[in-house]
């Protein structure tokens, strides 16, 4: 698919080139700056990555760091199109898996395998190609975002609550939740939450692209994403889940107070809600997901990012070399560990099973192991397009316009593949609906 992918969009992209430098374009491994040691500018969100750039800086000083957070996810990705047209994009930054076909057509994500043909190896098949692309690499992969269950154990004991395993449950748990303390809400269901909502889905069975030779299949209002909007309809029609967008000041302020009480998305979430709520350490804790079919462990990833050196860097060797330490080194996992997240390595990942759990869950002994069960069965061959970005900017737009409105959240999906299908074409692309 990927290979099929670059030369779809190589030949229907008009006026866009795919940029990439090659050991041909900068110094090598001996780039210096004449004026001292190198330094690269890093575009990349979450609490691991200053301790991870700080930790770099200490033992580079040939090559220093300057971290900037430029926000998250499509917002991130946006200002870094916006960025390389004006030529000051900075020269390494953390790319969503999902998001990163959409960079290397619009230029920003750079060809790297020159630099890092000696790291697949450290890498899973499955993770390592989220990052390649007709057999050229285009970013190291950082960490995997395979989706659980954050919950606030505190508040189910206190509450009588027991872990739902089935989305059923959950429901049931939702609605146990309100009847015991009418200020509380077990989860929220976010509007925004274009790769939440898509794991959901994925996890149904829905499949929001596929392509088969030059020809690409869109089915984000497939039966399955509609089945998994209806459910979630019922639970915000019956006001059992918090419909608001997460991570508000006032999102906050609930979640600290003990009134939102789950988060079900990636194993990164440990990492936010305890740069969030730093003082409910220890009252939180993971759990599988809750499964569609009980007895069906599988789950989609939501996020997982990788560290691309993109097109304007100035010093394109140095910087694969910090992107390969962010990616492949132990020293960045055990950061990434202590923050939550899940490393994208081979090694990262067995250095889990021997460590600490994260800050927000230390009495969580059984943790990584939890998590590791939980990456096992995750879903291998997830498909995204060349236009994730489009389709997350109309989810976003027809599932806030929904909830605001009151209309169904199934008619926000038909609008959301109606804008996808109309973008492709539009761009060149030959497009069957699902």
């Amino acid at each position: 698919m990927r290979k099929k992918f670059l030369a779809v969009a190589a030949a229907s992209v008009a006026g866009i080139a795919l940029a990439a430098c090659s050991s041909g374009d900068s110094g090598g491994a001996a780039e210096t700056s004449a004026d001292g040691p190198v330094t690269i500018d890093y575009w990349a969100w979450g609490t691991a990555q200053q301790p991870m750039v700080d930790a770099w800086n200490e033992s580079h000083p040939d090559i220093q760091v300057v971290h900037t957070d430029a926000g998250g996810g499509s917002d991130s990705s946006a200002k870094l199109v916006t960025a390389t047209r004006a030529e000051n994009a900075p020269d390494v930054a953390i790319v969503e898996y999902n998001t990163l076909p959409a960079m290397i057509v619009a230029g920003v994500a750079a060809d790297i395998s020159a630099y890092t043909a000696d790291l697949e190896s450290d890498f899973a098949p499955g993770v390592w190609g989220q990052a390649t692309f007709d057999g050229a690499s285009y970013g190291v992969p950082q960490d995997a975002g395979p989706m659980a269950l954050t919950y606030n154990q505190a508040r189910f004991d206190e509450l009588g609550i027991e872990v739902p395993t089935t989305w059923e449950e959950f429901a049931e748990a939702a609605e146990a939740v309100r009847a015991a303390d009418p200020d509380t809400y077990i989860t929220t269901f976010a509007p925004g939450e274009f790769g939440g909502f898509a794991g959901f889905a994925q996890q149904a069975g829905g499949q929001w692209w596929t392509v088969d030779g030059d020809a690409w299949t869109v089915g984000i209002d497939d039966e399955a994403s509609l089945e998994v909007a209806d459910y979630w309809q019922d639970l915000v029609d019956r006001d059992l889940v918090l419909a608001e967008p997460l991570l508000t000041p006032e999102w906050n302020a609930a979640l600290n107070e003990g009134e939102i009480l789950s988060w079900p998305a990636g194993l990164w979430a440990a990492g936010v809600l305890y740069g969030v709520g730093e003082p409910m350490a220890g009252d939180w804790a993971m759990a599988p997901l809750p499964q569609w079919t009980e007895g069906d462990s599988s789950v989609a990833f939501q996020g997982g990012s990788a560290v691309v050196v993109t097109t304007s860097a100035e010093y394109p060797e140095a910087a694969a070399e910090f992107a390969a330490w962010m990616g492949a080194s132990d020293e960045a996992a055990a950061i990434q560990i202590e923050q939550g997240q899940y490393p994208a390595s081979l090694s990262g990942q067995q250095l889990t099973l021997d460590s600490e759990p994260p800050l927000l869950m230390p009495q969580q002994e059984d943790y990584w192991q939890v998590a590791a069960d939980i990456a096992a069965n995750t879903m291998p061959d997830i498909s995204w397009g060349p236009n994730v970005n489009v389709a997350s900017s109309a989810f976003q737009d027809a599932m806030a316009s929904a909830i605001e409105n009151g209309t169904p959240l199934r008619e926000a999906l038909a609008t959301t593949q109606d804008v996808v299908v109309d973008d492709m074409e539009t761009t060149g692309f030959t497009v069957t609906s699902d």
